[in-house]
């Protein structure tokens, strides 16, 4: 086989993998959006803030110690152990639960059918506390996370593949970890979703919610239920993205590659959320293989985004969305 022809299936197979990581994060938009018909820019920051937790609590730094210390002229950093990696999951997981909680009481329940935009501007309001708030608890300083997940090149898939191709695949072990992840995660969604009262409920809450209170669905239940959620789904995406590049503040970023990912799926859809991270991840990949060179580079920065352009001009509701008709 030609060595062009199989660097191109590993520049696919690599995109496939890096098209799950923008699908965790993409995920979180969806699920909050189907139950609340919020589009939640806070997401990326989401997913920023419980990779910091994590990291704070497992080298068991003291939250914010350095607002402390300008105060009371201290100086205390750690309280002199470190926690192991699934405790400290389970622990970000009970942090990112208060933290609906307080999402539901202090800004939500406050919201309860008001216009989506202003739902929206709440989210970036949220968004930007949050970013503060992680500053503040847990310095801007750049973190390693190690939670004992694989990395590094997969040994049987390059020994696999050069005896095929006579070419090695280079594949990371935590793209593979990620892809299993959120193949039961995007399960474990859709039975929720289609197959649980709670599920059923959130898309009643999606629909109208004034609808929903008047048939006695609790409404603050069902918003720190999916905000719980999506808290869950944004420590997920954190931890890989977070093992991969480090946790620092441009992590936050990641939500901007997620909106093409949505509007090519569909804001509606989990498994929509999947399909259009893969797409974006093959596509950017591979189009930087095949046109880069010929117009100098760089081409992921903003491929994606034009991409989900035409999709808004052919297809505004994306492959998997639900096409809305307005009755005038």
């Amino acid at each position: 086989m030609p060595e062009q022809l199989a660097f191109a299936m590993e520049v696919t197979l690599n995109g496939l993998m890096a098209g799950v990581l923008y699908a965790l994060v993409a995920l979180g938009f969806v699920l909050i959006y189907k139950a609340s018909g919020i589009f939640n820019y806070a997401q990326g920051v989401m997913a920023l803030f419980a990779a910091m937790t994590l990291v704070g609590i497992m080298n068991g730094q003291v939250p914010f110690s350095h607002l402390i210390n300008a105060m009371l002229g201290t100086e205390i950093h750690h309280f002199g152990w470190h926690v192991p990696g699934l405790l400290a999951i389970l622990l970000t997981v009970g942090v990112m639960v208060l933290l609906a909680w307080l999402v539901q009481v202090c800004v939500m329940r406050h919201l309860v059918g008001q216009e989506p935009i202003i739902l929206f501007m709440a989210t970036i309001g949220l968004a930007y506390f949050l970013e503060g708030v992680s500053d503040l608890m847990w310095g801007s300083e750049i973190k390693t996370l190690d939670v004992g997940l694989p990395q590094g090149i997969n040994i049987a898939i390059e020994d696999a593949t050069y005896k095929l191709f006579d070419y090695g695949f280079f594949v990371d072990n935590l793209d593979i970890v990620a892809t299993v992840i959120a193949a039961l995660l995007v399960t474990g969604l859709v039975l929720f979703s289609q197959y649980t009262k709670q599920g059923r409920a959130m898309r009643a809450v999606a629909d109208d919610h004034q609808a929903a209170l008047s048939v006695g669905i609790s409404l603050n239940f069902i918003w720190v239920l999916v905000w719980s959620v999506a808290g869950f789904v944004a420590l997920v995406a954190g931890i890989m993205w977070g093992t991969k590049s480090g946790v620092q503040f441009s992590l936050s970023l990641i939500a901007l590659k997620a909106l093409p990912v949505l509007m090519l799926g569909g804001f509606t859809s989990i498994p929509g959320a999947i399909v259009g991270g893969l797409i974006i991840g093959v596509g950017e990949k591979l189009f930087e293989f095949l046109v880069g060179p010929m117009v100098g580079g760089a081409t992921e920065n903003w491929f994606a985004y034009v991409l989900a352009l035409l999709f808004l001009v052919f297809r505004p509701q994306g492959l998997f969305g639900e096409k809305i008709i307005e009755r005038v």
